[in-house]
């Protein structure tokens, strides 16, 4: 009994180790992602002075990004799985303060349209971050353990960083006399700062001995259909359903996906591994993914506008500016808390009941604004419902990737579901903005949207989440659960078809019995 104890103490030990002694680093690294994801928000009225534009043209610099996102990341994360991903996360930091200084200096709609889009390497950091740490823990033998509480803890540490971003970015705006080159500034600061924390606190994963080869060919297919998905969905949006001529790049870009799955089964070294992608435990995840793009990239805007609809519309809130924050914020507290709660929930039962209960806390939530949505109260409480499902599910789905991936794989598998999440973000933007604009000439005050507009939005953002309860049924009872020798016992079933349970103890090295497997 007392080498028993030992062994779990020495393996606890290590497993601590190993967060600990990581993620201090890579913490520091995702506050920064969330100040540059909430600092401009709050500056957007005055960039759109400063640079001469309309308010509607800031829609293309998020587009721009969006594009480049969804490019570049599974790029970039593949390069990592192969050179090693510290490397690449450097190369990504540099082009992300390459891009936030060419902010600072730009004074034209194109030059900041090209720097927005650059800074959007910043995507690829929570991948990248995945995979060291699995990277890290699969030494161990509790590589699935070790990433979704560190998972957990660079969501919380992105949302204090949103959180301090949108409200700092306004109020150095006012200290600063109004002054918008300067205040931008500071998100260039902290990423050039950002970039010497991972050079001298972060240690590079291992290459994997075979050789490795960069599937050009099948990343430009990739990209070109992508490209072609997400520029449709912009000029969607933009031009409404009725323009014909805007469904040819979505169509072609779908229909690219046929010779690339052709062309990737051919490869022995893909671009996009199939196989792997279509196996139980990793499908139902990235198709989550997107499913839970819909609402946390699409919804939140539709949210921000319906709590500062003035209420003589017999809906909306009227909520000023400054309570308007306050609606946000909450949201993004209740976001923090689904992160913690996360790996807790799934040491209590297992990672898949864990991913289940955070869809269906979406999908409750959103669902819930449909009857509730006419006080203050009320859809405090709905976004908090479906914030604490959301804020889960951002961190524990890229984990859940890494861990259903075999060695080589981790850093693409985390990196797809950034990419499907970011086209059901475009998609779920471009149909609530023709949603929302549809119904606006019936409403009181000019500009606001109609009721049965923002309930369409609670619905699609609802029944998507449903929808990803209903694929996570399909994952194997033990996936994203530690096993011997960093395998899954996830389908149940070996590669010769048997039983993952019924391998020997004797597989795993000592002191590292798997702990989460539940």
């Amino acid at each position: 009994m007392v080498e028993l104890q030992g062994r779990f103490a020495r393996k606890g030990g290590r497993a601590l180790g190993v967060t600990a002694s990581l993620i201090g680093f890579l913490v520091l690294v995702e506050i920064c992602s969330g100040i540059i994801q909430g600092y401009y928000i709050p500056l957007v009225p005055d960039i759109v002075k400063h640079l001469g534009i309309h308010d509607a043209d800031f829609n293309w610099f998020e587009a721009s990004q969006l594009l480049l996102t969804a490019i570049v990341v599974p790029i970039m994360a593949k390069l990592g799985d192969m050179y090693g991903h510290k490397r690449i996360l450097l190369i990504a930091t540099v082009f992300t303060a390459i891009g936030s200084w060419a902010l600072v200096a730009a004074d034209s709609f194109w030059v900041f349209l090209g720097a927005w889009a650059i800074q959007g390497f910043f995507s690829v950091w929570l991948p990248l971050e995945i995979a060291l740490i699995f990277d890290r823990g699969r030494r161990t033998g509790s590589a699935a353990g070790d990433t979704r509480r560190a998972a957990g803890l660079l969501v919380v540490a992105l949302e204090l960083g949103a959180i301090l971003g949108a409200l700092g970015g306004g109020r150095i705006f006012e200290a600063l006399g109004g002054d918008v080159p300067t205040t931008l500034a500071i998100p260039a600061i902290a990423v050039t700062l950002v970039f010497f924390v991972i050079l001298f606190g972060v240690r590079e994963s291992e290459p994997l001995p075979e050789k490795r080869t960069l599937d050009l060919t099948g990343f430009v297919l990739l990209s070109i259909n992508i490209a072609l998905i997400t520029g449709g969905l912009s000029l969607l949006r933009l031009n409404g359903v009725e323009t014909w001529w805007v469904w040819i790049p979505i169509a072609l870009g779908i229909i690219g996906f046929w010779p690339f799955g052709r062309y990737e089964l051919k490869q022995k070294d893909p671009a996009i591994d199939l196989r792997l992608m279509r196996q139980s435990r990793m499908w139902p995840v990235q198709l989550t993914a997107g499913l839970v793009g819909i609402s946390v990239l699409g919804a939140q805007v539709p949210l921000s506008t319906y709590a500062g609809t003035p209420r003589e519309n017999g809906y909306g809130l009227g909520l000023p500016a400054g309570q308007l924050s306050l609606l946000i914020g909450a949201y993004l507290i209740s976001m923090i808390i689904g992160a913690i709660l996360f790996p807790i929930v799934s040491k209590r039962a297992t990672p898949r009941i864990a991913l289940i209960a955070s869809a269906i806390s979406v999908a409750v939530g959103y669902l819930l604004l449909i009857p509730f949505h006419l006080e203050v109260w009320e859809v405090v409480m709905c976004m908090m419902i479906a914030g604490v499902g959301s804020g889960a599910l951002v961190g524990a789905l890229p984990a859940a990737a890494a861990a259903a991936a075999p060695p080589g794989r981790t850093g693409i598998a985390s990196a797809l579901t950034s990419t499907s999440k970011t086209i059901g973000g475009s998609f779920s933007s471009a149909i609530f903005g023709i949603v929302l604009i549809g119904g606006a000439a019936t409403t009181v005050t000019a500009g606001a949207s109609s009721l049965a507009g923002y309930m369409t939005v609670w619905a699609v953002c609802g029944l998507s989440a449903a929808v990803a309860v209903v694929l996570l049924l399909f994952v194997p009872k033990l996936s994203f659960s530690d096993a011997p020798e960093g395998g899954a016992p996830d389908d149940g079933a070996s590669e010769g078809g048997a039983p993952a349970e019924a391998a020997p103890a004797e597989a795993a090295p000592e002191g590292d019995t798997p702990a989460d497997a539940r």
